[in-house]
């Protein structure tokens, strides 16, 4: 079966999932799901394009390109070079009403593609100083695609919308590069939340659930993330008369092991979950040299304030402490990073009829936390917001072993598409409606 046919079978199958749908949907809500079929095709071209062309994070100039004009084309009020790339568009409906935000991120990630599918990357780029294949191995093609094609049904329904819509296509969500800003904090710092203001934001991101799943959490449904940076400064020597200096290495290594007690042994992970990761150590450049100093990077992920803050003390007592029982010291530095996810658990409510009716009532269920992060948490922390997930992986793929985003084998089912589409646009359009 072709993927056109599937999408359509998937999304008939999906409507037919719910017959009660069409006997309590409104007019709006039965406009969107005529217009569905009429913009699938265009989405997975747009897909597939930005696919085969990835951009990094603060240089989606093509990406925000293509978006730009498809605003401009369905006569939007359109600004671009939002946080660097960022474009936003205003639909104002025909009706008074409140306003609410749908949000896509559009950057991908230094990845070398093995995907084989026709539109695989090819892109190579420089990433903080460093030659790197680049893909949408996070699978922001498909948001930023399917955001594109409820501009479009949503637009030919503006004369019936009792409100304003406000599309924000973010750069930069999984983070600028080193000496630059970017993301959802710079898109809220020039304005991307104003004029008009959103009553509520909404958010998906595909997964590797089965194909059409939907997955949702109220309250924290991310994780916390922040980066830190630990220096430990010993004194140079030969390598061959170690007791002659202060051996930062071995430190080092004595600090990576204490950080793992903390997740392990301090904190209660009964209570809200902790995790502490070292991803790169650096020092030395010579076998008979002990360096001055060795460089640690790593991340933080956390559920609840108390929990972040009391773990950044442990760190960074952990670190000074070893470093000075050895009569060296240890720097640590931890970015502000970005807040968890919280769901607006009442805003959470109201939309769970939307997406049991459009995904059917048994591919729609409670998801567990998950320790990535989104700084899809900064809208929330400006405005209520929900941000659930879609499931992506094909049938006769178990999703336990299928490929997690961020790897170079990360396959996107385009089945998918009609449900998200929907998700996004029936979110919308209930919101204004205030139908739940």
């Amino acid at each position: 079966m072709t993927t056109l046919l599937r999408i359509a079978s998937m999304s008939l199958a999906a409507f037919a999932a719910v017959p009660s749908l069409s006997a309590q949907a409104n007019r709006l809500d039965a406009d969107v799901d005529r217009r569905v079929p009429q913009v699938v095709e265009k989405v997975v071209a747009w897909r597939r394009d930005i696919h085969a062309h990835p951009e990094l994070s603060n240089r989606e100039t093509r990406t925000a390109d293509i978006v730009a004009q498809q605003l401009r084309a369905l006569g939007l009020e359109v600004r671009t070079g939002v946080a660097h790339t960022g474009v936003v568009g205003v639909l104002r409906g025909g009706k008074p009403g409140p306003v609410v935000a749908l949000r896509a991120d559009m950057d991908a990630l230094p990845v070398t593609e093995e995907v084989d599918v026709p539109f695989a990357s090819k892109v190579r780029a420089t990433y903080n100083g460093q030659d790197v294949g680049v893909m949408h191995a996070c699978g922001h093609d498909t948001h930023t695609a399917m955001l594109m094609g409820v501009a479009e049904i949503l637009t030919s329904m503006r004369d019936d919308l009792p409100g304003t819509v406000k599309f924000i296509f973010q750069p930069a969500e999984e983070g600028a590069p080193a000496g630059e800003q970017g993301g959802a904090a710079l898109m809220i710092a020039e304005g991307a939340l104003e004029n008009p203001k959103p009553d509520a934001i909404f958010g998906l991101h595909v997964f590797p659930y089965p194909t059409g799943e939907i997955r949702y959490r109220p309250g924290g449904a991310m994780a916390s993330s922040n980066s830190f940076r630990i220096v430990v400064h010993g004194r140079q020597t030969h390598g061959a008369i170690p007791w002659a200096g202060i051996d930062p290495i071995v430190i080092a290594s004595q600090v990576v092991l204490g950080l793992q007690t903390i997740a392990s042994r301090q904190i209660d992970l009964t209570a809200a979950p902790a995790v502490v990761t070292v991803g790169a150590i650096n020092g030395g450049v010579r076998n008979n040299i002990i360096p001055d100093s060795v460089v640690m990077i790593g991340t933080i992920r956390t559920f609840e304030d108390a929990v972040r803050r009391d773990v950044f003390d442990r760190i960074r007592r952990t670190a000074e402490s070893i470093a000075q029982s050895a009569g060296a010291s240890a720097l640590v530095a931890i970015d502000s990073g970005n807040p968890v996810t919280y769901n607006d658990p009442a805003l959470t409510e109201r939309l769970l009829p939307t997406l049991r009716a459009v995904a059917g009532p048994t591919h729609v269920s409670l998801g567990p936390p998950i320790t990535t992060a989104e700084d899809f948490s900064r809208y929330q922390e400006r405005v209520p917001g929900v941000f659930f997930f879609m499931g992506i992986t094909p049938p006769g793929t178990d999703p336990r072993t299928a490929a997690p985003n961020h790897s170079p084998r990360f396959f996107v089912d385009e089945a998918a598409f009609p449900i998200g589409i929907r998700a996004l646009a029936h979110a919308a359009v209930d919101y204004l409606t205030a139908r739940h």
